[in-house]
């Protein structure tokens, strides 16, 4: 028995960007109220890295809801279009990853996705299954399904091709595999971020063009990474993975910028819509503070994937390292063979706490680097470090040193 299409609808589209058209959505929910059979919801990712963040998670927890109300989820695994490599948002081709790269990504994600999602609901597909059967004949018939000239109304293409920047044959393949992709499973709404409008849209393009009914899509903003400006990635270090520790994820989440505290509550959390709108209250008519406001969101976020009594323990960690200038519980022991004074950039160097001398004489000069409590003021200075010694780089970083003789 599924809700009405208006309960339905109200919970689809809470924090979604667009949905086209949704006028069709309305129609499909409809035809399975009527006829007792849900939809099909399919949303691709390529297992181009071995972790998921919360910036994956948004259009997650949205399938998520799908599940809630009775469809049918498909979490499909690219492990064939992640070969080839998503060009969204690219101003260069990527490489091109090796099958054993893909399919040790792929295992992580299996047990990553289910921390959200309820697997008794969830239908797991690779899309190696049609498009690695696909023969040349069927490369050459998808091929024909789309033209050049269209191709290249692509804003990252165009900006590509007008700055004469190569784009491979492939990359000009993968928007059409992944509209093949919703033509193997009949998909009847597809999720995705902002950023793959384009593939999306394609997707309905040729289903029509194999005689199919084209499916919805549903486009969720990107989740910014932790300093701002930019979305969420691994590969520009703003993240925050759902498999790094809970203190961790505490820590990170209390450094977000006070302009995204909302965006956060909205994308990444299950607060419930009335909370949601009391925080945005809250945080307009400056009521609250700020620090408070975040310290709730890092619970939530916690809550979600390891639970409560994980995220009181974080809390208490933080507190304690933040607030009392403690040194945090757990400080991970680097042995070193030092037997002389040595240089801070060098110390912070051999524990590895920095990438380079740059980034440690830049920690130094904001007074973020401290040896047992004691701020290093100089960045040339030379320190004797004894056994058990306790360093500070940055905001969370700790490493205990222990002297190998």
């Amino acid at each position: 028995m599924f809700p009405s299409v208006n309960e339905q609808m109200d919970v689809i589209k809470r924090g979604v960007d667009e949905i086209i058209p949704e006028e069709e959505l309305v129609q499909k929910l409809e035809r399975s109220i009527k006829t007792d059979m849900p939809l099909i919801i399919k949303e691709g990712f390529d297992p181009t890295a071995p972790d998921l963040h919360l910036g994956h998670m948004v259009s997650i927890r949205k399938l998520w809801d799908f599940q809630v109300l009775g469809h049918t989820v498909v979490f499909l695994i690219g492990d064939f279009t992640g070969l080839v490599g998503d060009p969204s948002g690219r101003n260069e081709t990527r490489r091109m990853m090796t099958r054993e790269e893909i399919a040790k990504n792929a295992e992580t994600y299996k047990e990553q996705i289910f921390r959200v999602l309820n697997p008794v609901q969830t239908v797991i597909r690779f899309n190696s299954e049609w498009l690695g059967q696909l023969t040349v004949y069927g490369f050459l018939e998808l091929a024909s399904k789309q033209t050049v000239a269209r191709m290249l109304e692509r804003d990252d293409f165009k900006k590509r091709f007008e700055n004469e920047i190569d784009i491979s044959m492939l990359e000009f393949m993968y928007p059409l595999l992944q509209g093949y992709d919703s033509v193997a499973l009949k998909a009847d709404v597809e999720l995705g971020g902002t950023d793959q409008k384009f593939n999306l849209l394609m997707a309905r393009l040729i289903q029509k063009r194999y005689e199919q009914k084209s499916q919805v899509i549903i486009t969720l903003p990107l989740l910014e990474g932790i300093r701002g400006g930019e979305k969420m990635s691994k590969s520009l270090n703003n993240y925050i993975g759902i498999n790094e520790s809970p203190k961790e994820m505490y820590g990170k989440v209390m450094s977000i910028p006070d302009t995204l505290i909302y965006q956060y509550f909205e994308l990444a959390t299950r607060i419930s819509q009335e909370e949601l709108t009391r925080i945005k209250i809250q945080f307009e008519n400056n009521s609250i503070n700020p620090r408070d406001l975040k310290k709730k969101l890092a619970r939530e976020i916690i809550i979600e994937y390891y639970g409560a009594d994980e995220a009181q323990a974080a809390e208490e960690e933080f507190d304690r390292v933040f607030k009392q200038k403690a040194a945090p519980s757990d400080i991970e022991e680097v042995e070193l063979p030092i037997r002389e004074r040595i240089w801070i950039i060098k110390l912070l160097s051999m524990a590895g706490m920095i990438q380079s001398n740059g980034e440690g004489r830049r920690l130094v000069r904001q007074g973020a680097v401290s040896v047992n409590g004691t701020i290093i003021q100089d960045e040339n200075s030379e320190i004797e470090v004894t056994d058990g010694a306790i360093i500070k780089a940055g905001k969370r970083t700790f490493k205990k040193i222990k002297i190998i003789r």
